[in-house]
C-alpha cells in the first residue's frame, strides 16, 4: 500500500544528516514539501546535499537555518514557512545533540545545551506548530488529522545511560511532553507521537560501528542483530504522519531491532 503526504508541508529539524536526512528524504518521496532545517551555517552544505537529492528525485523543499533553542528563531522559521508555504501539516521534533561525561565531570554548559536543544527546542517547535495547526483547522483534502507531530526520542527514555545524564534526563522528559501534548490536543484531533531508535548508524554514534570491534559489541545489545538506517526511522515517520495511524497518538514507538528486550539477559543475566 502506498503512503501518500501529498499536498502536506512538514517542517523537520536537524534534517542536515543521520535520522533527520533519512526522514526529510522519505517525506518528501511520498510527496510532502518538506523544510530541512540544520542549526548553523557549518550545516549549510549539508542540508543543501539532503535537498539537492530530494530534488534529483522529483520531490520538493527548502532548506532553513534555526536553531531550535532560541526562541525567536524558532518563532521566525515557522512564520516564514507559513508565509511562502501557506501552512504546516507536520512537524519531526529530531533535532538533539549529545554532550557526554561522567556525573560528576559534567558542567553547567553540556547539561543545558542538551536539555535547550533536545528538550526545549521540541517544546518551542511543537508550540508553534500547535498554533498553527489551530489557526488553519481541519482540512480533509490535505489529512483527517489538524496537524501531526513526532518527537524524537530514544530507547534512552526508558534505558538508563551511565556518563549520559544530560542526553538520558532529556529523553525520559520527552516521553512527558509528547503524551501530554497528545492528552491536551486530542480534541483538536492534533495526533503527538514519540519514535524511539535504538542503535542507528549516523555520524552522532559513529565510534559505536565505525569498526569492526565495536560493531560486534554493539550487536551483543540488538536481538535482530544488525544496525539500524536512517531509512528505517524515515519509513515510521512516513507512517506516522498519515491517515494510515490516525487513531495512534500519545504512544512511544521502539524502533530498535529488539534493545529494550534487554538481550544481555537472554541467557540469565
Amino acid at each position: 500500500m502506498e503512503i501518500s503526504l501529498h499536498n502536506q508541508v512538514a517542517v523537520i529539524t536537524g534534517a542536515s544528516s543521520g535520522i533527520g536526512s533519512g526522514i526529510a528524504k522519505s517525506m518528501a518521496s511520498a510527496g510532502a514539501t518538506v523544510v530541512i532545517n540544520h542549526s548553523s551555517e557549518h550545516s549549510l552544505d549539508e542540508a543543501k546535499a539532503v535537498l539537492q537529492e530530494i530534488t534529483d528525485a522529483g520531490g520538493n523543499g527548502i532548506t532553513w537555518q534555526c536553531d531550535v533553542s532560541k526562541e525567536d528563531e524558532v518563532i521566525k522559521m515557522f512564520s516564514e514557512v507559513v508565509s511562502q508555504f501557506g501552512t504546516v501539516d507536520i512537524l519531526v521534533n529530531n533535532a538533539g545533540v549529545q554532550k557526554d561525561a561522567k556525573f560528576t565531570e559534567m558542567t553547567l554548559d553540556q547539561w543545558n545545551t542538551v536539555i535547550g536543544i533536545n528538550l526545549t527546542g521540541q517544546f518551542l517547535c511543537a508550540r508553534e506548530a500547535i498554533k498553527e495547526f489551530l489557526r488553519r483547522g481541519i482540512d480533509t483534502s490535505r489529512s483527517v488529522a489538524c496537524g501531526k507531530i513526532i518527537h524524537m526520542s530514544s530507547v534512552h527514555e526508558v534505558i538508563p545511560w551511565a556518563g549520559h545524564a544530560n542526553y538520558a534526563a532529556s529523553k525520559g522528559a520527552i516521553r512527558m511532553l509528547m503524551q501530554t501534548l497528545a492528552q491536551e490536543h486530542g480534541a483538536d484531533r492534533i495526533r503527538v507521537n514519540s519514535i524511539c531508535p535504538g542503535a542507528i548508524q549516523t555520524p552522532i554514534n559513529k565510534s559505536a560501528w565505525s569498526t569492526p570491534e565495536a560493531l560486534n559489541a554493539l550487536m551483543t545489545l540488538v536481538p535482530y542483530n544488525r544496525i539500524g538506517q536512517p531509512q528505517d526511522i524515515g519509513n515510521l515517520a512516513v507512517f506516522l504522519a498519515s491517515d494510515l495511524s490516525d487513531y495512534i497518538t500519545g504512544a512511544s514507538i521502539f524502533i530498535d531491532g529488539g534493545m529494550t528486550t534487554f538481550e544481555s539477559f537472554s541467557t540469565g543475566g
